[in-house]
């Protein structure tokens, strides 16, 4: 059987390289599930592995044309995932290093625990505000993916519709999230993703 994936595999995979769209199909319907998984062990968050696994899809079909030397698709594929996925992790890191720096700073110079309160309930008040301006049921979608941590195929489950609609609540959400802290707040798009990222929204 494994010889049997890898000869289907490496016919595939001259397909692709070859810019054959079925081919490509074929091989992310394979795969996808698995490399998510994968993803996953690195940044913990099902959802946001999903999110990875269909940029390095995106890249694989971008670089399609250099694939005629590849002799193992899934090796190719996992590598490619890895790398990736610890690049992004290193932006992270030195963006919540800058974040730490920046509270830091803050908290050396804040006048007194009665006005951080009350900013922070302000900000509290606003994410509020935010997330009730959106219909209801993105909201109960937003709600079981970030507050309760659950997958896409688990919350598609409970509300009785498709994964793909919950991923449409899930994009709508987190755009008007961005929105209104960059616009509204003037929180920087680097700082959201790790806000994002870390589950805090």
């Amino acid at each position: 059987m494994p010889n049997e994936v890898t000869h289907r595999d490496k016919i595939l995979l001259q397909r692709l390289s070859a810019g054959d769209e079925r081919a490509f199909t074929q091989l992310y319907n394979t795969y996808k599930d698995e490399l998510a998984q994968f993803i996953a062990r690195f940044v913990k968050l099902p959802q946001i592995a999903e999110d990875i696994s269909q940029e390095v899809f995106i890249k694989i079909w971008q670089n399609h044309t250099q694939l005629q030397e590849v002799d193992s698709f899934k090796a190719y594929l996992f590598i490619a995932a890895r790398n990736h996925t610890l690049n992004i992790l290193k932006r992270i890191a030195k963006e919540d290093s800058a974040k730490a720096e920046i509270i830091r700073h803050i908290q050396s110079i804040r006048i007194n625990n009665k006005e951080d309160d009350l900013i922070s309930g302000e900000y509290q008040a606003y994410l509020r505000k935010v997330l009730n301006s959106l219909p209801p049921q993105t909201q109960q979608v937003f709600q079981l993916c970030r507050t309760e941590q659950k997958g896409y195929e688990e919350v598609a489950a409970l509300l009785g519709i498709s994964r793909n609609t919950v991923k449409k609540h899930m994009v709508r959400s987190m755009k008007t999230f961005r929105q209104a802290l960059e616009n509204g707040l003037g929180i920087p798009l680097p700082l959201i993703i790790i806000h994002i990222l870390s589950g805090k929204l």
